[in-house]
């Protein structure tokens, strides 16, 4: 039995496309542009400013912050630290995305560090999730090298030990707050084929986190994203026009189709 209920769930979309939060997106450059589109498509509003300079004094109109460490350069490296500051004095909701830790040398103590800092919710696939509970050397890059199951523990551990929600991204996601534990077995496979998906679903969990608790807004944002993936596959031809058709029905999709669609695991 789930935690959470369905129209909860559901219910989210509807808040936050009326709300139109205002995010602020430190995120890959690879993918910078796809989570904009994304999150314009779903009804949130992205900023993207990365700069040590001007980032930190940006934030101060946004609703939240994504802090996304994947393609880190050094510029990015050294506007995150002030930036966070500068989130946790507004109280601000920010999700971490701690992307390709495990080997890399400067963004897996950064994540570390920023864990400290309370984020409302964590954000990565399970070898990610590992690492920050018990070290280890990581995925292949971006890419998990663990399944979800694997991480549960770790998750939970995570959670409760600095007062987040840890949302474990795979076949079937795992988000837990310590003391609950949801699972969904909704997505597609073709989610894995497009650069900047899981930076996508960073994005809308930082805008969910803006109208709900946590949990509940990593809930919401993982099943929005992944039923709307199942939508666009239906139609697609490959990854090109899933790509295209994905951030149709991000606009599209609504409480309706996640409240029936929604599977737990």
């Amino acid at each position: 039995m789930t935690a959470l209920s369905r129209s909860a769930v559901a219910a989210v979309l509807d808040d936050v496309r009326a709300r139109q939060p205002l995010v602020h997106c430190l995120t890959a450059t690879v993918s910078m542009n796809f989570v904009a589109d994304a999150m314009l498509a779903a009804g949130a509003t992205p900023m993207m400013t990365d700069t040590v300079d001007e980032a930190p004094a940006v934030n101060a109109v946004a609703d939240a912050l994504l802090i996304n460490l994947g393609v880190l350069s050094t510029d990015v490296a050294a506007a995150i630290p002030p930036t966070v500051s500068a989130a946790r004095l507004r109280n601000q909701p920010w999700v971490l995305d701690p992307a390709a830790i495990g080997r890399a040398p400067v963004r897996t103590p950064l994540a570390h560090a920023l864990l400290h800092q309370r984020p409302a919710v964590v954000r990565g696939n399970a070898s990610e999730a590992l690492v920050l509970a018990s070290g280890g050397q990581g995925g292949r890059g971006a890419d998990s090298v663990a399944g979800s199951d694997d991480a549960v523990g770790a998750a939970e551990q995570l959670a409760e030990r600095h007062g987040t929600v840890v949302a474990v991204s795979g076949a079937v996601d795992a988000l837990t707050d310590g003391s609950r534990t949801v699972r969904l077995a909704n997505g597609d496979p073709l989610l894995t084929r497009v650069t900047g998906t899981g930076c996508v679903l960073g994005g809308l969990t930082a805008a969910c986190t803006v109208v709900v608790d946590p949990l509940t807004a990593a809930v919401a944002a993982t099943a929005w994203l992944s039923i709307a993936a199942e939508r666009a596959a239906a139609s697609a031809r490959g990854p090109g026009s899933f790509k295209v058709a994905l951030l149709d029905e991000l606009a599209l999709v609504g409480p309706g189709e996640i409240e029936e669609g929604l599977r737990w695991g």
